[in-house]
């Protein structure tokens, strides 16, 4: 009966009982890294999800009979669309009230059109975050894996010449168990790098759609009209 070869046996635990410090935390590192990017992707996917249903209830708020009911279609509070018009209508209220302090030397127009861009750029910035950390992410996971295969060929090495046996059945199994570093830091990579892509398009568009509903209120409290689409 003939017995496995070492390559056939090769164990990913390997990696972890033979490996020093350096290749365990090197594990972790890339282990705390994919948990963070599956973590920030299921919290943004939610939230972009939320805000798509959101930009949908944006159309509905100018077919509302009132103005109570149409910021009923906005959804709840921290939808950035009823920010958005929280903010403007608050914004023209304000202004009317309080003409005679400084902020009165500027038009109502200027006036809400800075209170909408206040209000948009929060919302932006609510939308981006988190999204750094899958771009950190995805450029540092494979160099994190690279750097662990470099140092688990540099033990491997040292252990066969501490062996003295230099044979491709030796060689193969631990040479081959540290390449994986660097399999596994291209795996925590790629979802990252894909995910903030499909992300940042996703934020785009809803921001696309923030941008135009901001233009329409802005006509609506300036002129008490919504802008006419061209078609």
């Amino acid at each position: 009966m003939t017995s496995p070869s070492p390559i056939a046996a090769m164990d990913l635990s390997l990696l972890w009982t033979q490996g020093d410090w350096v290749t365990r935390s090197v594990a972790l590192l890339l282990l705390a890294m994919s948990i963070a990017t599956w973590s920030v992707i299921a919290l943004k996917s939610w939230d972009l999800w939320r805000a798509r249903r959101q930009a949908a209830g944006a159309e509905q708020f100018w077919h509302s009979a009132s103005l109570p009911e149409g910021m009923r279609h906005l959804g709840a509070s921290d939808s950035p669309f009823h920010q958005l018009a929280t903010q403007g209508q608050e914004a023209h209220a304000h202004h009317r009230q309080n003409a005679n302090e400084l902020h009165g030397s500027l038009s109502a127009s200027d006036w809400i059109s800075m209170c909408l861009r206040n209000s948009m750029d929060g919302s932006q910035a609510r939308m981006q975050s988190g999204l750094s950390i899958l771009a950190s992410i995805g450029s540092t996971a494979p160099f994190v894996g690279l750097f662990g295969t470099v140092w688990g060929i540099y033990h491997a090495l040292m252990g066969i010449s501490a062996s003295g046996a230099a044979t491709i059945d030796k060689v193969a199994g631990p040479i081959g168990e540290a390449l994986i570093m660097t399999a596994l830091g291209l795996a925590v990579a790629i979802p990252a790098v894909l995910a903030y892509n499909a992300l940042l398009r996703g934020n785009r568009r809803v921001l696309l759609q923030l941008q135009r509903f901001a233009h329409d209120l802005h006509a609506y409290l300036i002129t008490g009209a919504r802008v006419a689409s061209k078609g």
